[in-house]
């Protein structure tokens, strides 16, 4: 196996791994800003309030692209085991 092989291996593998998790990641990070955005407007500064509300939005959103992710995964992992013959060979 050559040095170009693993290294396009390792790429892909880190391409889906973003991709699978920029949903939740994204989520996380707007539903952060905005309630950051309403503390200091609001001079709210309660630490436990952020934590509720980026839960139930991670959440919506893992439940909402899971069938996604799961496809993502599936093709990844079907591209790689057909890969596999001409790795070995």
């Amino acid at each position: 196996m050559s040095v170009e092989t693993v290294l396009e291996l390792v790429l892909n593998a880190l391409k889906v791994a973003l991709l699978i998790s920029a949903p939740m990641l994204l989520t996380a990070l707007v539903v952060g800003i905005v309630i950051s955005l309403f503390q200091s407007v609001t001079q709210i500064q309660e630490m436990t309030l952020t934590f509720i509300p980026k839960i139930l939005a991670t959440f919506l959103a893992l439940s909402l692209t899971m069938p996604w992710m799961v496809q993502t995964l599936m093709d990844y992992f079907r591209d790689l085991f057909d890969k596999i013959p001409k790795l070995i060979g």
